[in-house]
């Protein structure tokens, strides 16, 4: 189907469903039941930053991260010097993906602590090849697989001074960071390959381009949001290409893996009818600007070339500030994907702002765009995360319909809690947040045919936050910062999603279907549960789910010290 015409479909279901984008509708939102397929991965994830702590052991050198986190731009100061310290304490960590009955595990591989500088020329840290060499083989021992991440945005801090990081090319330097890129990733290959068969070469490229390039908010800190960002984005494609075309010409034949790219995105619903291309131009400008080069002609959609060329007539330029691809790279781009990786939190209103002119363009002005949230939607502890379910099946059918029906694994998903004194243990908001949103999945599987390989839990541990440090917590298992120790405590939501991942989804007439079934109003709108005749109230459900819980959780779940 036509990309516009899905779209109008979709909108058309959604405002039949409902006359606002709100938070519970009862046909839309109805549970479901059943399984996903037999061969469905349950996972959970992790960053090297995030987790790792050791930032300067053994010769591993600086991230961009690093560097900012020590400049105390991070909230309370905080930095990922110690984090998790999962650096020594992965086997407990890997004890805890067992107790849960995870197959597979998303982490990532520090650059640095490979390259201390980001060059194989100038060493390898050989420390951290056998750290990673450890975890991989601690994995594989309890029968659990590696999907690694190459780059999950800690860019080694002598690639960002040498050569401008992600901004370096042909026209600057005669080093070219796809070429060092390149080379990181045919190590890792050469190193880890063996038993490693899901790489994902970059995590979530817009934020790299546009917080870090753009607007600088993030690592490495560049402020440049007219051209920043598409001067990144541009060189990471070309970067992912690299890596791609190095494992199947040097690797797959022996290896016989995957090289995927994980993308971001939240599902854009228009604010009403009028705003449908706009909905469409959102997508287009965040997933698609990645994506449509990738996976469907090597080149952006189309909707950002004209529109980028618009802007530049109004803005008396002779060139697009959206940079071009020659025809041989968009050859080498397409095609560059063995799966589509997705992580997905949330979903926003979009309403049209076009056409004004702009005195200081930006990539946030060039979209035409204005975006909100429905006043209904639950919001999480990070302002940016409101739950909104059917939002990821949504954008599921949309990456079908789009980029040719790829095969999808669902890479992160999850939500925050603020970080309170006392923890907050029986997590009950976050299983929610799990129940709705694999129910919208398996609706996109079983019933819409997206072909949904993967749901991945983020994040196995609380962890460090990027610019919220360790003010805002994902974690399935609760980590006290201020313990030296740093000793793990399961939540009730690991709890659930064991008993998640042990019945493969909602099977029909199972004691865990009949608990969720139980809880599904309550999760959804206190208020509709109580409509839906459940007179006790939230109060009442969340004593007997937190009973539920807690008994097994303390039989079968104790304390990992």
């Amino acid at each position: 189907m036509e990309p516009r015409k899905f779209f109008s479909l979709l909108l058309g279901v959604t405002l039949a469903l409902t006359p606002i984008n709100g938070a519970y509708d009862k046909e839309r939102d109805a549970l479901l039941k059943g399984t996903f397929p037999q061969d469905f991965i349950w996972s959970s994830a992790t960053a090297a930053y995030q987790i790792e702590g050791a930032w300067n052991v053994s010769d591993k050198g600086p991230s961009v991260w690093d560097t900012l986190a020590h400049q105390g731009r991070v909230y309370n100061q905080d930095t990922g010097d110690v984090a998790c310290d999962s650096y020594h304490k992965y086997p407990e960590d890997v004890a805890l993906m067992k107790q849960m009955g995870l197959k597979y595990y998303r982490f990532s591989i520090s650059w640095p602590r490979i390259f201390p500088t980001g060059e194989q020329q100038d060493g390898v840290n050989q420390d951290g090849v056998r750290y990673y060499n450890a975890l991989i083989n601690e994995l594989i021992a309890n029968d659990i697989q590696p999907m690694v991440t190459l780059f999950h945005w800690d860019l080694p801090q002598v690639l960002q001074d040498r050569y401008g990081g992600f901004l370096n090319n042909h026209t600057t330097n005669t080093t070219v960071i796809h070429d060092l890129f390149g080379d990181y990733a045919r190590f890792c290959y050469q190193n880890f390959g063996d038993r490693v068969k899901y790489w994902i070469t970059f995590n979530e490229p817009w934020i790299t381009s546009w917080l870090g390039y753009g607007v600088g908010n993030f690592a490495p800190q560049h402020n440049e949001p007219a051209e920043g960002q598409y001067k990144a984005a541009h060189n990471i494609i070309l970067s992912h290409a690299k890596a791609y075309h190095i494992y199947d010409d040097e690797f797959r034949a022996a290896q016989n893996g995957q090289v995927g790219i994980t993308l971001n995105c939240d599902w854009g619903t228009p604010k009403t009818p009028a705003d449908a291309d706009a909905a469409i131009r959102y997508i287009q400008f965040s997933m698609g600007w990645f994506a449509h080069p990738i996976f469907k002609n090597g080149d952006y959609p189309e909707v950002m070339k004209t529109t980028m060329t618009r802007k530049a007539q109004e803005e008396g330029r002779t060139t697009s500030r959206l940079p071009e691809f020659t025809p041989e790279q968009k050859a080498y781009i397409s095609g560059t994907g063995d799966f589509f990786g997705l992580n997905h939190y949330t979903t926003v209103e979009v309403i049209d702002t076009c056409c004004t002119p702009i005195e200081n363009p930006s990539y946030d002005t060039d979209k035409d765009i204005g975006t909100g949230h429905a006043p209904d939607w639950p919001r999480a502890a990070s302002s940016w995360l409101y739950v909104v379910p059917w939002g990821i099946r949504n954008l599921l059918g949309w990456i079908k319909e789009e980029y040719g029906d790829p095969d999808i694994y669902v890479t992160e998903n999850g939500r925050s809690d603020h970080d309170q004194d006392p923890a907050i243990m029986m997590d009950m908001e976050r299983i929610c947040y799990y129940m709705m949103y694999t129910n919208e999945v398996m609706k996109a599987s079983n019933l819409d045919s997206v072909k949904v390989k993967a749901y991945t839990a983020w994040s196995l541990l609380d962890n460090f936050e990027w610019l919220s440090g360790y003010s805002e917590r994902f974690g399935l298992h609760y980590v006290n910062f201020n313990d030296p120790t740093r000793t793990r405590y399961p939540k009730a939501s690991s709890v659930f999603f064991k008993q998640l991942v042990r019945n493969n989804g909602y099977p029909e007439g199972s004691e865990f279907t009949k608990y969720v079934e139980n809880m599904w109003y309550f999760c959804h709108n206190t208020t509709e549960a109580e409509v839906n005749g459940y007179t006790g109230g939230a109060s009442q459900i969340s004593s007997l789910f937190s009973l539920f819980l807690a008994i097994p959780m303390m039989i079968a779940y104790p304390l990992i010290a």
